[in-house]
Order: structure tokens, then C-alpha cells, then sequence
């Protein structure tokens, strides 16, 4: 099961960090996705990661720069640290598992696992 923590409330030019975690599998050898969801909109691909073996990265063209994504092996984690946050960025931020182990794209297809999501709120 995978489980989201770390939103909440922050000013604009604020960081937040959100984790992604499993308690039953290990993350390892999936590609971990990050999406968000704002009120209104699509859900929209962040960030993803391929498997541990493999390590590259993918973002999107609005959090390049801003955002970056990890793993933290030893606690089982796919860590997103959001720096430079704007208002635009407020959204239910989720994670998802790839089982491929590949970053594949944001396609909802290839995504077999998600968790419930964690809000994010930037805000003066």
C-alpha cells in the first residue's frame, strides 16, 4: 500500500518535501511516479523515477528545476523535494508505482498502484 505524507500549507517561494511509502514491498524495482491533481484540472505528471538499478529521471517542463526526486533505499522511500513552490503548484500531489521499472511517460496505464495523496497548498 502506498502512502503519502508530507503537504500541508506553505508561502510561495516556500520547499516542502513529500515521501512516497510502502510498507509491503519494496520500491526498488518499480519506477515511482508523482502527479498531482488541482481543483478543476486533469491529473498531470510531476515527476518519476526508474528503478534502482537504472536511477534516471523525468520531470515535467513546469516543476524543472524546482522539484527533485530520490529514493531513500533505507527507508523504503520516493522522496520529492519541492523548492521555489507557487500558488499554481497547489494540488492533491499522488505517487504511483510502475512495475515496467521504467519511466515510461504519465500515462495512467502504466501505473498499477496508487496512494490516496497528500495536499499541497501554496499560499500567502
Amino acid at each position: 500500500q502506498l502512502v503519502e505524507s508530507g503537504g500541508g500549507l506553505v508561502q510561495p517561494g516556500g520547499s516542502l518535501r513529500l515521501s512516497c511509502a510502502d510498507s509491503g514491498y519494496t520500491l526498488d524495482y518499480y519506477a515511482i511516479g508523482w502527479f498531482r491533481q488541482a481543483p478543476g484540472k486533469e491529473r498531470e505528471g510531476v515527476s518519476c523515477i526508474s528503478s534502482s538499478s537504472d536511477g534516471s529521471t523525468l520531470y515535467a517542463d513546469s516543476v524543472k528545476g524546482r522539484f527533485t526526486i530520490s529514493r531513500d533505499n533505507a527507508k523504503n522511500t520516493v522522496d520529492l523535494q519541492m523548492n521555489s513552490l507557487k500558488p499554481e503548484d497547489t494540488a492533491v500531489y499522488y505517487c504511483a508505482t510502475d512495475p515496467s521499472g521504467r519511466c515510461r511517460g504519465w500515462d495512467s496505464v502504466f501505473f498499477d498502484y496508487w496512494g490516496q495523496g497528500t495536499q499541497v497548498t501554496v499560499s500567502s
